[in-house]
């Protein structure tokens, strides 16, 4: 099981009321919530192993070097030559440190790449697996991994933790009318403005769908945009034409990277040792963790 923190810590933050507090009158609901989300996890889907997957850069710069827009509206501070700061609720920035804390003290991994978002260690780890392999986010980008060979399924959570979804290739095709390996060139040509990405105008999701239906992929449809015999309609051909540049680009930013150089980590699940349950001990008291941590430790024993 992959876990897209930043998505699950703040669906979490937004989620657990902010009356939520550590003894010393710090907010701690993002921390609890994000403890009841794994729990439930946890006792729901049984994984073996689980990997609390970071973004060390949320905007790394070689994406914005080729889309500047890209998660622009999201900046609260630029950072020449670092990471810039995104906009993050003062509430909810003191309490990631804390979340890292208690993961490490649980042995629950996490793993982060330099200039590279979650995204991109998910697309990783869940293409080097060897066996099935839950996504857990709620950003549907991830649907690109989707494999139902390999069993490679999302479970998704923008309806909430109550009512999460389980995304296979099936559902997807289903959906949108696309393959899994489709889904980044479908996502690259309808664009996101949640993520700055202008998408090809004109161009919504059943055109798109269609379109890599009768061409197969981007740069099939980007061929055929550009031959006048292809008998793709002169109106869809302007539109490709128009967006040229956005396209050459595109790809690489929506795509996510499925070959980094990750380390090799043990994984697996397992209960506390005497030594890490007094840690954990510690951390309770200190930010008044109550029964979050007590039903994720139940669920880590079973």
């Amino acid at each position: 099981m992959l876990l897209d923190s930043a998505s699950l810590y703040f669906r979490a933050f937004y989620g657990v009321p902010d009356t939520v507090k550590a003894p010393d009158g710090s907010p701690v609901n993002a921390v609890r919530g994000f403890l009841d989300i794994i729990a439930k996890l946890v006792t729901d889907y049984g994984p073996e192993s689980l990997v609390a997957c970071w973004d060390d850069d949320w905007r790394p710069r070689w994406r914005v070097d080729l889309i500047p827009s890209y998660k622009a509206h999201r900046v609260a501070r630029l950072v020449p030559g670092g990471v810039d700061v995104e906009e993050t609720p003062e509430a909810l920035v003191g309490q990631v440190p804390i979340i890292r804390q208690v993961l490490d003290a649980l042995g629950i991994v996490i793993v982060g790449a330099a200039e590279h978002e979650a995204d991109d260690v998910i697309g990783t780890l869940a293409t080097r697996a060897s066996g099935p392999v839950d996504v857990v986010t709620g950003d549907r980008d991830l649907f690109q991994l989707v494999d139902d060979e390999r069993d490679v399924r999302i479970i998704y959570t923008a309806r909430g933790m109550s009512n999460l979804e389980l995304v296979t290739g099936e559902v997807v095709e289903r959906r949108y009318g696309v393959r899994g390996d489709q889904y980044a060139d479908f996502a690259a040509m309808r664009g996101d403005t949640s993520d700055g990405l202008p998408g090809v105008a004109g161009i919504g999701e059943k055109t798109a769908a269609a379109l890599l239906a009768d061409y197969g992929d981007l740069a099939g449809i980007v061929a055929a945009a550009e031959d006048s015999s292809s008998g793709m309609k002169p109106a869809a051909r302007a539109r490709f034409a128009a967006a040229r540049d956005y396209l050459a680009v595109a790809p690489r930013v929506v795509e996510v990277v499925r070959d980094l150089p990750l380390p090799e980590v043990d994984a697996r699940l397992a209960p506390p040792s005497a030594e890490q349950r007094a840690a954990l001990t510690a951390l309770s008291e200190k930010w008044g963790l109550g029964g979050s941590l007590d039903r994720l430790l139940t669920a880590l024993e079973r």
